[in-house]
């Protein structure tokens, strides 16, 4: 076991977070693939071990946030998304009907 995966699981265990075989093949898949979301990471594991569930993914990528080792973050993002006046949105501040100039 590499030094990241311990110290990882000792500050999961600090929390009081246990540690099963279904959360290390999970915390595996975190640390090898650059996962872009909860349901790739549950596909991945899945094919290794069918009793792994959409909800035991879920907490644990909770529980890992909740000690800093991982953020969820914007992973898709709309066309031009930051060269546009709307914000971000993809959408021209002159056509967006809500917007009052």
């Amino acid at each position: 076991m590499d030094k990241q995966k311990e110290a990882i699981i000792k500050k999961l265990k600090e929390n009081g977070c246990r540690i099963t075989k279904q959360r290390l093949e999970i915390l595996d898949i975190i640390l090898e693939d650059q996962c872009s979301s909860c349901k790739e990471i549950y596909y991945r594991a899945s094919e290794t071990n069918s009793r792994i569930g959409i909800a035991t993914v879920y907490r644990m990528v909770s529980a890992l946030e909740e000690i800093g080792v991982v953020s969820r973050r914007l992973v898709y993002r709309p066309a031009g998304a930051g060269r546009s006046s709307s914000g971000g949105t993809g959408k021209s501040s002159k056509t967006d009907p809500k917007r009052k100039e």
